[in-house]
C-alpha cells in the first residue's frame, strides 16, 4: 500500500524499527518491529533488510553456543518428525530465527 509519496507501510515500519535500532537503541522492541515487518510482508525488500537486522540483534544479545544448540534442537526435531525438507522455504524470510 502506498502513499502519494511511494513510501509503502512497510518501508515506514522498516524506518521505524530502524530508528528503535539504531537511534534509539531499545533492541527488544526493533527485534519486535523486524519480526512484524518478516511476518506480515514476506515478500518484500523490507521484510530482507529485517531478517538480517533480526540476525544482527540475535547474534550481539545471544551467545553462539546458544544459537548453535537452539538451531541443533530445531534441525534435530524435524529430523525426528520426518519433516521433508522445503526448498521454497530455505530462501523464505519468514524462517527468522
Amino acid at each position: 500500500m502506498k502513499n502519494g509519496n511511494s513510501v509503502t507501510v512497510p518501508g515506514q515500519d522498516y524506518t521505524k524499527a530502524h530508528d528503535m535500532h539504531y537511534k534509539t537503541k531499545d533492541l527488544p522492541e526493533a527485534f519486535k518491529l523486524y519480526g512484524g515487518i518478516i511476518a506480515d510482508y514476506p515478500e518484500t525488500k523490507e521484510a530482507g533488510y529485517s531478517l538480517s537486522q533480526f540476525q544482527t540483534i540475535v547474534n550481539a544479545v545471544v551467545p553462539k553456543q546458544e544459537v548453535m544448540d537452539a538451531l541443533t534442537a530445531l534441525t534435530l526435531a524435524h529430523f525426528a518428525q520426518d519433516v521433508l525438507p522445503d526448498v521454497k522455504s530455505t530462501s523464505d524470510a519468514s524462517l527468522a530465527l
